[in-house]
């Protein structure tokens, strides 16, 4: 039988993770296993007393609750968490981005839109002021697919109903209000969208024509607005709201793919269903993807702010200003405060399937997530949904929940997701297209039909290099047009989740 593999990340590390799985009395790397260590677990690696920092990557994850001997299982039953002191650094790891020069960088075939913004889909969509008018932008929807019509247009990948539970019963003003009107604005104007038809109820806290004064909106061929009451009830409403959308059907089809520049493209990093190989695997290989599209003028987004908790003082060295890192730290603030206030705190974010996979603390998750963003130097921190302008590698500020996450950074102007799972998350986020990374071999066959890309084999000697460039060149094909397994199996239409700040009365 040959020996189980265990790695220790770092010098300073006081744990190895066992790449396969390790049973009681079994050596390896030249321990002895007290107990079962399943596979992506943590074992001990030297003696750790109690209130003992345990150190992963030279990274502290937690202290040790009690006396750890060499060989034992170190998981939830014996690690702790509290509060210490974390050096921000502002800034002294930050260095000009290894931009190639425009003639050298990739291209891949999309959809001109506005100045400067490049669709990777030819979606109409179907908006909803209100939870109110969720129905009657789902018949519509479904009204047009059954009709057959689309059959004419294959140029046009489809018709979306971006549905959602709220728009009304909250203030008309303050902080869960202006997410709400960014969220929205930021899909009304997405470069995915060819086309766009905004329904509500009529009466709700959130008026279609206030946001059309507050964004200097005017109705015109790819942009309708109507309301249930003033149109005259479910059934006019469905058919007006058909008929807008045949009608825009001829304008959308004339859009052609052409050749684009790379630095058109935003992409979203995101990561769900976390495992102990998270950190060794998926989520470097796509920071190393990450920072090739920077290399190339394009622009990555790392987000959920709750899943960098503890790991933030990483990418505060990354700020290309202080100013930006300061920035950073006062949204971690920000999240310490409202989890208080909401009787939380920032260690329950490790989901039941994270601990299983192997992930302890908070802390340690945020290691691995923290990966995403690769190297480059960190050029923006946004708030949830705010408009992304800025190239490079930036942060938008999103709750770490995969739906309410990726719906901020869509609406931010992300045409593409990559989206790392360890667990095996079955996610889509329409207009944007969702390539999954599986961390770990047994997930990517397990789960085939949903994994695009098996990151498993990094263990078995395949590079982060190698592999990151594998996720890059696959990145651009989606873009250009090739499906990914979430658009095959129609994931997308329900995943449209913006975030609820404040009451709902």
């Amino acid at each position: 039988m040959s020996t189980p593999r265990t790695i220790r990340l770092s010098p300073d590390d006081n744990v190895v993770i066992a790449i396969d799985l390790v049973n009681q009395g079994a050596s390896a790397a030249g321990l002895t296993a007290r107990e079962r260590i399943l596979r992506g677990h943590k074992m001990a690696a030297e003696p750790i007393r109690e209130g003992e920092p345990i150190r992963k990557f030279g990274q502290i994850i937690g202290f040790a609750k009690t006396h750890i001997a060499p060989g034992e299982w170190v998981h939830e039953h014996n690690v702790g968490l509290h509060d210490f002191e974390r050096d921000y650094a502002f800034s002294t790891d930050a260095r000009e981005d290894d931009l190639l020069p425009p003639e050298m960088r990739a291209t891949f075939q999309g959809y001109r839109r506005a100045p400067g913004r490049t669709g990777t889909r030819n979606y109409i969509g179907i908006l909803t002021s209100v939870n109110c008018s969720a129905s009657v932008a789902r018949f519509a929807a479904s009204e047009v697919e059954r009709s057959g019509i689309l059959r004419d247009y294959p140029g046009i990948d489809g018709i979306v109903a971006i549905v959602h539970g709220t728009g009304c019963g909250h203030a008309a003003y303050g902080e869960g209000f202006d997410i709400l009107r960014r969220t929205q604005w930021g899909y009304a104007s997405h470069p995915n969208f060819a086309g766009v038809v905004m329904v509500g109820l009529g009466c709700e806290v959130f008026q279609i024509g206030r946001m059309k004064q507050e964004y200097n909106l005017t109705e015109n061929e790819i942009f309708r607005t109507l309301t249930i009451q003033e149109t005259g009830g479910t059934r006019r409403t469905v058919q007006a709201i058909v008929e807008a959308v045949k009608d825009m059907l001829p304008i959308a089809a004339k859009a052609q793919r052409e050749t684009r520049p790379a630095s058109e493209l935003v992409l979203a990093l995101q990561c769900g269903g976390s495992d102990g190989y998270s950190a060794l695997t998926a989520n470097p290989a796509l920071g190393v993807a990450s920072d090739l599209l920077v290399r190339h003028g394009g622009t990555s987004i790392l987000s959920e702010t709750p899943e960098i908790y503890g790991a933030e003082h990483l990418l505060t060295r990354r700020a290309a200003t202080r100013e930006i890192g300061e920035k950073l730290v006062s949204r971690i603030r920000w999240w310490e405060d409202y989890t208080a206030r909401n009787g939380g705190e920032m260690n329950n974010n490790p989901s039941p399937g994270n601990k299983a996979g192997g992930l302890t603390t908070i802390l340690e998750k945020s290691l691995g997530a923290a990966a995403k963003g690769g190297r480059s130097t960190l050029r923006a921190v946004y708030e949830y949904a705010e408009p992304v302008k800025d190239r490079g590698f930036v942060y938008m500020d999103t709750p770490g929940y995969d739906p309410v996450a990726a719906t901020g950074q869509v609406a931010g102007g992300a045409n593409l997701i990559a989206f790392t799972t360890g667990r095996g998350s079955a996610f889509g986020c329409k207009p944007a297209p969702s390539l999954k990374l599986a961390t770990n071999s047994d997930i990517y066959r397990r789960m085939l039909d949903d994994m695009d890309i098996n990151c498993g084999d990094i263990l078995d000697g395949v590079s982060l290099e190698a592999k990151g460039k594998e996720i890059f060149e696959t990145l651009l094909r989606v873009a250009s047009g090739q499906h990914t397994k979430s658009e095959d199996l129609g994931y997308g239409d329900l995943e449209f989740v913006p975030w609820q700040v404040g009451a709902t009365m």
